[in-house]
């Protein structure tokens, strides 16, 4: 998807134009205060580039999922408050960007300030792609620029409507790199090109899994998903999650895919999911009645990091086991290590968002892999090769 960029404004005069811009400042708060402010930090480039160039800075965020209307816990106040820490700069709030007086306040910011308008979940159709809302929120800019990624597979009025209302339409350049690597890996990758997928669910992935077949070298298979699959070769599963009206879809896959599809060679299985409980590692064909599955074990976190050892480009989203409960995280931490080693050879690593970034953070690897997604519902629909609305409204380049 070949969009314009910031970067294709560089020569327009853009100062003392109102730039409106999505960002995705949906972030954790604890007591009032943003207890995480890495998705901020993220927007960063975008939102310095714009003050640099004069223009004055509207930013649009959803926070949460409130019901029914306002709720005072996902005001993004307080966001207000930790941007304004990492610009070293006022940031005006717009409370009311329906009310008369939500254009003026626009206008009256000065070149080079910064607004942040109250969560976009906040009025009525925002979620239903309102044109109404739309055109509200378009009175509030002279251009729109989308750095949303996270948002970008949701067609609401702030990510979708709203860009068909404001020109140029374009990518910031969180987007733009978001863009960048996840079409480059599945489009012009550097081979071998290895794809990881984890987590619990084979429906959730099914469609992924189905559209990178043909464009893989090989796709390994942890976390709970890979009992689908092991049932599928009519082994024990004992009480392992399983999706036993995915079998049949799963038998196909393993048929289709031939050698490139890698499953676990076997598991860390307990008897209940808890932190200290006694475990075993057995392989695939070993799980026993009463036992499940929550980790794959030594001899698949050695076989993985092989292949990943051996390959130019990787994709990784899930996790391999149940990470949040130790010892289980064991193998997703392996798998962290892993890439952060292949990048190191020189090879392009893409972290999918969601559970896979959460756990190269814990693992304190973000920075040493090539690109950590913000987006991981985006991140998985894109690797489905699904349009992204809130990407195709934007200029193409």
């Amino acid at each position: 998807m070949n969009k314009r960029t910031l970067t294709a404004l560089e020569k327009q005069p853009l100062e003392g134009l109102r730039a409106l811009v999505r960002v995705d400042f949906n972030v954790p708060l604890a007591q009032g205060q943003v207890s995480d402010d890495t998705r901020i930090r993220a927007a960063l480039p975008t939102i310095t580039w714009l003050v640099g160039k004069g223009c004055r800075v509207i930013l649009l965020s959803h926070l949460g999922r409130p019901k029914g209307g306002p709720d005072p816990k996902y005001s993004l106040k307080p966001v207000a408050g930790a941007l304004e820490k990492l610009l070293g700069a006022p940031v005006t709030f717009i409370a009311e960007p329906l009310a008369d007086g939500a254009e003026r306040q626009s206008r009256q910011l000065k070149r080079g300030e910064v607004a942040l308008v109250e969560n976009t979940r906040f009025f009525p159709g925002e979620e239903k792609n309102d044109a109404g809302l739309a055109r509200a929120l378009a009175k509030l800019g002279d251009l729109y620029v989308n750095d949303a990624f996270g948002s970008a597979h949701r067609a609401h009025s702030s990510t979708e409507a709203v860009a068909h209302l404001l020109k140029p339409a374009v990518a910031g350049f969180l987007m733009a790199k978001e863009l960048e690597y996840l079409g480059t890996a599945l489009e012009r990758p550097k081979r071998p090109f290895v794809a990881v997928l984890g987590g619990a669910k084979v429906s959730d992935k099914i469609e992924v899994i189905h559209h990178l077949l043909p464009k893989v070298d090989e796709l390994l298979i942890g976390g709970a998903m890979a009992c689908t699959f092991f049932l599928a070769m009519d082994f024990e599963v004992g009480n392992s999650l399983v999706e036993r009206d995915k079998v049949e879809r799963a038998r196909d896959l393993l048929e289709q895919a031939g050698t490139k599809l890698v499953l676990p060679a076997g598991a860390v299985v307990a008897t209940e999911l808890k932190a200290g409980v006694a475990t075993q590692s057995v392989p695939r064909d070993g799980i026993r009645r009463g036992w499940a599955v929550y980790d794959i074990d030594e001899a698949t976190r050695k076989d993985f990091a092989r292949r990943i050892a051996g390959a130019r480009t990787v994709v990784w989203n899930g996790p391999m086991g149940v990470f949040e409960t130790p010892p289980f995280d064991a193998g997703t931490l392996a798998l962290a290590r892993a890439l952060a080693a292949a990048t190191a050879r020189g090879a392009t690593t893409i972290v999918g968002g969601g559970d896979s970034a959460a756990a190269v953070a814990a693992a304190g690897l973000e920075t040493k892999v090539s690109h950590v997604s913000t987006g991981g519902g985006a991140a998985l629909e894109f690797m489905e090769g699904k349009v992204l609305p809130g990407v195709a409204a934007l200029d193409d380049a």
